[in-house]
């Protein structure tokens, strides 16, 4: 995806609709301040200053994940373009900044966009034996035929990178949206495989060493937006059974789809993808988990785990990307959602699905936990807790209602809150009664399919201070929105309607990163 991060006159929008509740601060200027109050959140992944977007795909070097991501630095002065920003961490949970990786605007080619890193092991490329090659794509007159795919290379472990000449490896064949180039090792053929977002198609490539690369098929996919960020990669179901799944970053909402990661279950024969289904299933159903990937879990000692991968996506949309009070607060507009690890699981229907769960050594970071056990509610029930960022846990069953749920971070006056929970046939997510980023009021509660007829329902869910992420049913369906409550709304309160229902031990965990 492209890295366009022009601030323009948005941030004065957040912080109108938040009103004189939202931190404070004097003119914006380059890197952290002091401020009366922060925003920032507690345990997810935010930007040091300035501004991110796109994760790009971390890689495993020399005993840590290697992430980089989309970053502009001169993001307050109002200059659009992105560079490769890296974070190391042994955990993916607490992360180490490095400082920027590939540099912006020191070719012909300009800033660098979205992409993919490779440990090349055997050297086919030529730059020695372990050397990091990017493949990214770039557009030197910024045009919508412009775009192409460009190689760095680094050989100091992924700290620094060097562009391999100023012309690019794989070029524009004259046609709108080619970008972010995924690449993946097939050693089974001894080649090197990229899929290309290519409008409404993702584009298979070949090659033996990353410099030359051979258009072979295409997997094309319309009524859902511009596809962008594809990702391709194979998974071992619970059930043993191996499968291929093709994923994209893409905006279903005019189709009354998410706004996510569309993913398909499939094979693959080292040139072209066959899906098990034609419409796709989504990772997550929220409205903030854009330009994600997916990537390989690897032991202390570097083996792969085939049956697990992990995910991070970027927690905003660009609908409203610059509207958000953590550039006044704080200096930073750019926040990830928590790493996840993805699973391969069969449903009762026969088809295989991805279900997602935090990080478990999220677990290790635990500094507080509050066991409430069995509540029974009907109607409202206010908990003695207070907090802007924890994790809730719970089973809630019942024998006859309409709904039930939590309300995350409400007002001491009960006016402002984040719903979450599970009405008729959906489970959803609604961020209307509190501060949303989103000014048109359209994109507000996010659905997944429920079946009511089961009278029970297991939530986990992260709560940070711009953030929700609802995992339901051991993460069969995810919700991950960008929310900005006041920082003084910190209540929580279980609901039920037209009925009673009994949440079961219940948890409230808190962390510290």
């Amino acid at each position: 995806m492209r890295g366009i991060t022009r601030r323009a006159l948005f941030a004065g929008s957040a912080v109108g609709a938040a009103g004189a509740l939202l931190p404070t601060a004097g003119p914006a200027v380059a890197g952290p301040r002091k401020a009366r109050a922060s925003y920032r959140p507690g345990y997810h992944f935010t930007v040091p200053e300035q501004w991110k977007n796109d994760p790009q795909r971390p890689v495993w070097i020399d005993g840590s994940y290697h992430y980089y991501y989309l970053h502009n630095a001169d993001y307050l002065a109002g200059e659009i373009g992105t560079a490769w920003r890296l974070a190391t961490s042994t955990d993916l949970v607490s992360f180490t900044d490095r400082g920027v990786a590939v540099p912006k605007d020191t070719t012909p080619g300009g800033d660098v966009w979205s992409g993919s890193a490779v440990v090349d092991t055997h050297d086919t490329a030529g730059f020695g034996a372990g050397a990091v090659v990017v493949l990214a794509t770039m557009s030197p007159h910024d045009g919508p035929a412009d775009q192409a795919q460009y190689l760095y290379y680094s050989t100091d472990g992924g700290r620094t990178f060097t562009p391999h000449g100023t012309d690019p490896v794989l070029p524009n064949p004259g046609v709108r949206d080619f970008r972010d180039p995924k690449v993946i090792r097939d050693e089974e053929r001894g080649r090197w495989v990229m899929t290309l977002a290519e409008n409404d198609k993702v584009g298979f490539y070949h090659s033996a060493d990353l410099k030359s690369w051979t258009y072979v098929s295409g997997f094309v996919r319309g009524g859902i937006g511009v596809l962008e960020c594809p990702d391709l990669f194979r998974i071992r179901a619970g059930d043993g059974t191996p499968k291929w799944v093709l994923g994209v970053s893409a905006n279903g909402k005019g189709a009354g789809l998410p706004n996510t990661y569309a993913y398909w279950t499939g094979s693959f024969d080292g040139s072209a993808f066959t899906a098990d289904a034609t419409d796709p299933q989504w990772l997550d159903y929220g409205w903030d988990w854009y330009g994600a990937v997916t990537f390989d879990k690897r032991g202390t000692d570097g083996t792969l785990d085939e049956a697990t991968r992990y995910a991070i996506g970027w927690l905003n949309n660009w609908d409203y990307a610059h509207i958000t009070p953590t550039i006044d607060s704080d200096g930073f507009n750019g926040t990830d959602s928590i790493v996840r690890e993805i699973t391969l699981k069969r449903g009762g229907d026969g088809r295989y699905f991805l279900a997602s769960r935090p990080v478990a050594t999220l677990d290790g970071y635990v500094s507080r936990t509050v066991t409430l056990g069995d509540l029974e509610v009907e109607g409202t029930r206010l908990l003695d807790y207070r907090g802007t960022a924890y994790e809730l846990t719970c089973e809630i069953t019942w024998d006859q209602l309409t709904g039930a749920g939590v309300q995350l971070r409400r007002s001491p006056d009960g006016v402002r809150h984040i719903d979450a929970g599970v009405h008729r046939d959906y489970a959803y997510l609604n961020r209307r009664p509190t501060v949303s980023p989103d000014m048109t009021g359209r994109w507000q509660e996010s659905h997944s399919p429920f079946d009511p007829g089961r009278r029970a329902v297991r939530l986990r869910i992260l709560v940070d201070r711009t953030s929700v992420e609802m995992f339901v049913d051991d993460g069969r369906y995810v919700h991950s929105s960008a929310a900005f409550p006041y920082l003084v709304d910190t209540g929580l309160a279980l609901f039920t309607v037209e009925g009673k229902a009994v949440f079961r031990n219940t948890v409230i965990r808190e962390f510290r990163v």
